[in-house]
């Protein structure tokens, strides 16, 4: 069966998928195609349920909970870390409140999470490596950044005002879910089984061959070096990624039970995950 994955071109994705690239995997007969989008547009395919497997924005899930599970492995959660709010200057949570925020979508973790702290804000959506540039210009005074742009945004000019990883984990205790990775219901038990079996494997063998992994992931670094590329990696593939454990869980359940209590979702959250 030909099984369409969908997922960001970014290194730490890159990183995870690298396996399926070689043939240190076993694919099960499965045929695997890597499909690339942003992860605004891929949370809106998953809306129309348009890929088998994709990666997903946490907070869109419950958009898409009728036709997708969440698999246990492939999640970027980062633990006292997460998306940044940056601006040209200091800013207080006070005068925040009163800027327009430049996000990179409102279907994404970041921005629930960005909506959690502020509660309500003004905001505009932008692609997600569009916004450094915006704020520096001076056409936006304050952005959310995903991605590297986390590890980037000093060399534009930018100052870090709210860091939502650090935020969380005080908040909680807990590690933030960002991304995840979901698979489509109707693909049937048996091979939901077999895909995230693959898919386990894949991310492992990334983490047992890390330098040919990071050298593959490289390619989608849209420009940033080795040094940041790996750092990167090391934040969004880890133990976490392999697994969510118990604290993963509990984490996810926690931002999503916040999520319902903002009325930012259509439907009561069913979490459900392939064994």
């Amino acid at each position: 069966m030909r099984i369409r994955i969908g997922h960001s071109p970014d290194p730490d994705d890159a990183f995870m998928y690298w396996a399926l690239t070689t043939d240190l995997v076993d694919t099960r007969g499965h045929e695997f195609e890597q499909v690339l989008g942003d992860i605004e547009t891929l949370n809106q395919w998953a809306r129309a349920a348009r890929l088998e497997v994709t990666a997903l924005s946490l907070a869109a899930y419950p958009f898409v909970q009728e036709d997708y599970a969440l698999l246990p492995h492939g999640a970027s959660i980062g633990t006292g870390y997460g998306p940044i709010v940056v601006a040209r200057e200091p800013l207080s949570q006070a005068e925040l409140v009163r800027r327009e925020i430049v996000v990179p979508g409102a279907m994404t973790t970041a921005f629930l999470a960005l909506r959690l702290v502020l509660h309500d804000f003004r905001y505009r959506e932008l692609p997600f490596d569009e916004i450094p540039t915006e704020i520096a210009s001076g056409r936006a005074e304050v952005g959310l950044l995903i991605h590297e742009g986390q590890l980037t945004f000093e060399d534009y000019g930018l100052v870090k005002v709210l860091d939502l990883g650090e935020w969380w984990i005080l908040e909680t205790g807990l590690p933030l879910p960002l991304g995840v990775n979901v698979i489509r219901r109707d693909l049937g038990e048996d091979v939901l089984h077999d895909v995230s079996e693959v898919l386990r494997e894949a991310i492992q063998c990334g983490l047992d061959h890390r330098a040919e992994a990071l050298e593959y992931a490289l390619q989608f670094g849209r420009g940033i070096d080795a040094a940041v590329a790996d750092r990167f990696i090391s934040m969004y593939v880890n133990e976490l990624t392999q697994d969510y454990g118990d604290e993963g869980r509990k984490a996810v359940s926690e931002l999503l039970r916040r999520g319902e209590g903002l009325g930012a979702f259509p439907a009561p959250v069913r979490l459900d995950w392939v064994a």
